[in-house]
């Protein structure tokens, strides 16, 4: 049963699911530079260590299609870490026109010592959440995820 939690005679754009969401994510983007300050690496290229790290992307379309970034600003960003010595590129085995992402130790090292301090920040941040309203919290966005890639693949099809 679908339910109308919008009224066009009331809606505004401050209080909109699009606006929230990007604005929480631009305000978390912030807070999470601010760990990295000190760094030599940045929030953003945390993650793409973080993502090799787990396996969840091999190459960097995957890295593309799961961050959501284009082509040209991974292919920077992967230039700028592994000239640190963070990651590098081969060429695939299995298809040669395929080239996959490795990180080395120094990238694993990295991931290692800033994971840490991302947790104990992110604990921070979440002090005013009791762990049923966190886990309430992380069960709705995943719902919501779940809900939108739906109809975004049902309109694609």
């Amino acid at each position: 049963m679908s339910s109308n939690h919008y009224d066009p005679a009331t809606f505004s754009s401050q209080s909109s699911l699009g606006y929230l969401l990007k604005i929480n994510h631009s305000l978390m983007h912030d807070f999470a530079d601010k760990v990295f300050t000190d760094h030599d690496v940045s929030f953003i290229q945390w993650i793409v260590l973080l993502k090799l790290q787990e396996g969840t992307a091999l190459t960097a379309s995957d890295l593309c299609r799961r961050m959501f970034h284009d082509n040209g600003a991974i292919t920077r960003m992967l230039d700028q870490l592994e000239d640190r010595g963070y990651l590098i590129r081969q060429r695939s085995q299995e298809d040669r026109r395929v080239v996959e992402l490795k990180l080395t130790d120094a990238g694993n090292d990295k991931v290692n010592e800033l994971t840490p301090q991302v947790v104990t920040k992110l604990n921070d941040l979440l002090t005013p959440f009791s762990s049923e309203e966190f886990s309430e919290f992380m069960r709705l966005l995943e719902k919501l995820k779940s809900t939108l890639q739906d109809f975004n693949q049902s309109q694609n099809s």
